[in-house]
């Protein structure tokens, strides 16, 4: 495991870091037996730096992390979980969450705290709420030990925000098609003069950029480099090329995803791409925004739908039906998945739309998500959809 320095502490950590956001489910709830093999499995490895947060897995992350991390596991590692921003109401409620939030992780402080999520707006909110204060209050106590944000908002609001407070680190979203998205490129060189340590999320922007086999018109790209690599590879070792970078974080919920994981963090170091390198994958990058129709990564913080949609599996779907072409699979699966005939349950297309705009408020993308619902509607439902139930419930063996 290759480590790095948090610039204002000096603190070294695993350039892997192992996020809590996707971790292995089973019945519905966290598998918490195959979920704390896992995550012990990369503590062992070198991984030092875990990250949840308050709503992950319907708030049962940070309990499943503070149970995995018994048995002299906490001792090994720094934690980062998040204030739930948007919950925020007053400054009392920082205070109450944060007690929560300790009792939950079963510890008696917070290594890497964050503000979950900020935009320009949320920020103006919680520094009249007194935030601030809460961050310096909880630091001199020892209650935390750094004091960080996530991000997802403009350039502009980032590096005030940035400017606003002695942050020691900050969490942006970063990878080879977003370059120019929210923080960008642009948000982490400043972040870096500013001394903060990095932590990069959604490094495969929701997986699309890791799919072992990748699209049709993507493979021959890769084919021209003179060492070969995997998709993974190249979009992580991507982003560790940069210097300003401290820790990617990974939502790795599959034994042969960590292993892989685990081997490219051993030598993936700064600078170490060479410039026919980087040309593919900017050629790459520009192949994919042309295929890919929605930039939606899978967080999940638009669910749950009022009307029971299943917003990132639909836009799951339809990615992957410009990414591969194939039109007939991607209609299968999309009647399988949403269709509720494996959990026997209500379905969950995106038809059931209403546009009532609730998720626009929530999206930290900011994607005009009814409209392209209709689009998704548009292209995989169609007047032949209850028959391909009724295939697939054939299929499936399902009365």
């Amino acid at each position: 495991m290759l480590y790095r320095k948090i610039p204002k502490t000096g603190d070294k950590l695993s350039i892997l870091g192992f996020g809590c956001m996707r971790l292995p489910v089973r019945d519905g709830g966290i598998d918490e037996e195959r979920a704390t093999r896992q995550i012990r499995h990369a503590i062992d490895k070198g991984v030092n730096y875990l990250d949840t947060a308050w709503p992950y897995h319907g708030g049962e992350s940070e309990p499943l992390l503070g149970r995995a991390l018994s048995s002299g596991y906490r001792e090994k590692v720094k934690i980062a979980t998040k204030l739930p921003s948007w919950m925020i109401k007053t400054r009392e409620e920082m205070d109450q969450y944060f007690a929560s939030q300790l009792e939950r992780l079963n510890t008696d402080h917070i290594d890497y705290y964050l503000l979950h999520a900020l935009s320009g707006p949320m920020w103006d909110r919680l520094e009249q709420l007194g935030v601030m204060e809460f961050l310096d209050s909880l630091k001199a106590e020892g209650s935390i030990r750094n004091a960080g944000f996530s991000f997802h908002g403009t350039l502009e609001d980032f590096k005030k925000i940035v400017d606003a407070y002695p942050w020691e680190f900050c969490q942006i979203q970063y990878n080879y098609l977003d370059e120019e998205n929210q923080a960008g490129t642009e948000g982490l060189e400043y972040a870096a003069q500013k001394n903060l340590g990095i932590i990069i999320m959604e490094p495969l922007r929701g997986g699309n950029l890791g799919m072992p086999e990748p699209p049709p018109a993507i493979a021959p790209i890769w084919k021209k480099a003179e060492k070969e690599r995997t998709p993974v590879e190249w979009a992580l070792r991507w982003i560790w090329n940069r210097p300003e970078v401290t820790v990617v974080l990974s939502g790795m919920n599959d034994e042969t995803h960590i292993q892989e994981n685990l081997a490219i963090a051993e030598k993936a170091l700064e600078k170490s791409l060479t410039k026919a390198e980087l040309a593919l994958v900017a050629e790459a990058s520009q192949k994919y925004k042309e295929l890919m129709k929605v930039g939606c990564t899978g967080c999940g913080y638009c669910l749950p739908c009022p009307e029971g949609v299943a917003i990132p599996n639909c836009f799951e779907v339809y990615n992957k039906l410009h990414l591969f072409g194939n039109a007939e699979a991607a209609k299968a699966t999309y009647t399988i998945r949403m269709s509720g005939i494996l959990a026997g349950g209500d379905p969950s297309y995106a038809s059931r739309c209403t546009q009532c705009g609730e998720c626009l408020e929530k999206c930290p993308q900011n994607l005009e998500i009814p409209d392209f619902l209709s689009n998704v509607a548009q292209e995989l439902e169609g007047p032949d959809l209850r028959e391909r139930e009724a295939m697939a419930k054939k299929m499936l063996n399902i009365e």
